[in-house]
């Protein structure tokens, strides 16, 4: 059976720093690319950052380029969202995927909220 579960949500203040992961189990991790989306109220889901599984490979949202980082450690089947300078802008709800040609896997959804 396959899972995705994603902590590290929670309340941030402007300019700090948060760390979302996304635990996963049932897949065989390093075929899959790993995403990170967003919902914010009033806005569709959007792409976040992805990584490839094979070379590494990185895309981000133009709007959180130098800010966030992903990465995946695929001993431990898990995916990473590092999120630095953060915004109130960057408050939303943020979903880990998996996905591969004819497959597709969401986590539960983890609420990050950016305020003072």
């Amino acid at each position: 059976q396959v899972q995705l579960v994603e902590s590290g949500g929670g309340l941030v203040q402007p300019g700090g720093s948060l760390r979302l992961s996304c635990s996963t189990s049932g897949l065989s991790f390093n075929h899959y690319v790993m995403s990170w989306y967003r919902q914010a109220i009033g806005r569709e889901r959007e792409v976040v950052a992805s990584m490839t599984p094979t070379g590494y490979v990185a895309l981000y949202l133009d709007s959180v380029k130098g800010r966030f980082t992903i990465s995946r450690d695929d001993v431990k089947a898990t995916a990473y969202l590092q999120m630095n300078l953060m915004k109130p802008e960057d408050t939303a709800v943020y979903l880990c995927k998996a996905t591969r040609s004819g497959e597709e896997y969401w986590g539960q959804g983890a609420q990050v909220t950016v305020s003072s």
